[in-house]
């Protein structure tokens, strides 16, 4: 079987906020594919501190991963290995690349079963007020400035024609520079949330505002882990 392990968002999440499944699930098995090996033992550790690190069989799984770089873990599973999935931060499979590994299951006839936790992306969209019923979500924005404000306007204008919120993210270190590209590229009654640090009880910052509004309020997002959503 292949169990798919929701990691927390933020490591001050209390306990409390999972499902007890996640810990019975990792200790079913020793064998993981992680998209990061330092990131998967604490995510480990944080759900079942008894499990022994050194019984641990990591298998890289990230978005470089060929399915040739993955045949070990694949026979081991032909021949009968329970194996966890686990992503940097949230449910795996959303804007990670585990969807290579769920494919291959179906493909291979081995029963896959996803375990309940928090999506960063879910949870920005229904704390956003925007239409919760028809959303896109886009990943990241491209690095390039020409690219990123054609996107961006493309958004706009999507969320203008359709009524469809629009979900997108950006690498943390680069959440102030996008913040500055949507203020520069949107118009100004365009409506924007941001949902940072999203399930960290000291430090959650979830806000919607017209991106007139947003130019007098900025917020400190850098190397913040961040959602960015608009809507109407």
């Amino acid at each position: 079987m292949l169990f798919l392990i929701p990691a927390y968002l933020s490591e001050n999440s209390p306990i409390d906020y999972f499902a007890p499944a996640i810990k019975e699930y990792i200790l079913k098995t020793d064998y993981f594919f992680v998209e990061n090996e330092k990131t998967a033992r604490k995510v480990i550790k944080f759900f079942a501190p008894e499990k022994k690190q050194a019984d641990l069989k990591l298998f890289l799984l990230d978005k470089y991963s060929e399915r040739k770089d993955l045949q070990e873990a694949q026979m081991l599973m032909k021949n009968g290995q329970d194996f966890g999935l686990l992503s940097e931060a949230g449910l795996p499979c959303i804007a990670d690349p585990g969807n290579l590994m769920v494919k291959w299951c179906h493909e291979n006839n081995i029963k896959v079963i996803p375990v309940n936790g928090p999506s960063s992306i879910i949870l920005a969209l229904i704390s956003s007020g925007f239409n919760g019923q028809e959303f896109t979500f886009h990943g990241y924005l491209p690095i390039d400035k020409a690219e990123k404000k054609a996107r961006i306007q493309f958004l706009e204008n999507q969320v203008q024609k359709t009524g469809y919120s629009q979900i997108f993210m950006e690498t943390p270190y680069r959440n102030n520079q996008l913040f500055e590209d949507l203020c520069k590229f949107l118009a100004p009654n365009t409506r924007l949330c941001i949902a940072a640090n999203i399930n960290d009880p000291n430090e959650e910052f979830i806000k919607t505002l017209s991106i007139k509004e947003w130019q007098k309020n900025k917020p400190e997002l850098h190397k913040i882990p961040a959602v960015f959503v608009l809507g109407k």
